[in-house]
């Protein structure tokens, strides 16, 4: 069996325990670095009262507490579907330099995971998204931003 499929099938196995064992929704996520999984996740969102705990997040969340760093460039994460939108900023955030799913994101919205209607606001302006977002100017606002970039002990993430 090649590396794809066995890391792909973990993943999958993770969403069927969770499926079967009423623990959370159908999706399951491993991240794979150097032959190895380093951090796995199952879909936490209901039990959890977490909307943020998808199985990706809460892989990537294991993967990066294993290595002791926020980014994982050689990483690989396998995942039961194709991830959500935040799943995949999520996995832009750590640098992960490759993504393999099972399932495309059509098949998880026939059984009511749609995410058209999230990937089409991200495309709109401010100001015609369903969640209104506002820009409100404070005097010194940006004080935070700027003296973190001047600070001798940022850490560019």
């Amino acid at each position: 069996m090649d590396h794809d499929r066995l890391f792909l099938t973990r993943a999958v196995e993770l969403a069927m325990r969770n499926v079967e064992t009423c623990h959370g929704g159908p999706f399951g996520a491993v991240v794979v670095s150097n032959g190895k999984i380093i951090g796995e996740g199952s879909n936490l969102v209901v039990p959890s009262h977490d909307p943020t705990a998808h199985a990706e997040i809460l892989a990537i969340r294991a993967a990066c507490a294993a290595t002791g760093h926020f980014h994982l460039p050689e990483a690989t994460l396998y995942a039961s579907s194709e991830p959500c939108p935040m799943c995949l900023s999520a996995a832009y955030w750590a640098k992960i330099s490759r993504i393999v799913f099972a399932n495309p994101r059509c098949d998880a919205a026939a059984i009511g995971f749609c995410d058209a209607e999230l990937y089409a606001e991200l495309n709109l302006p401010l100001a015609a998204r369903q969640i209104r977002m506002e820009h409100h100017s404070l005097p010194n606002g940006n004080l935070p931003l700027l003296r973190w970039f001047q600070h001798p002990c940022r850490q560019p993430y």
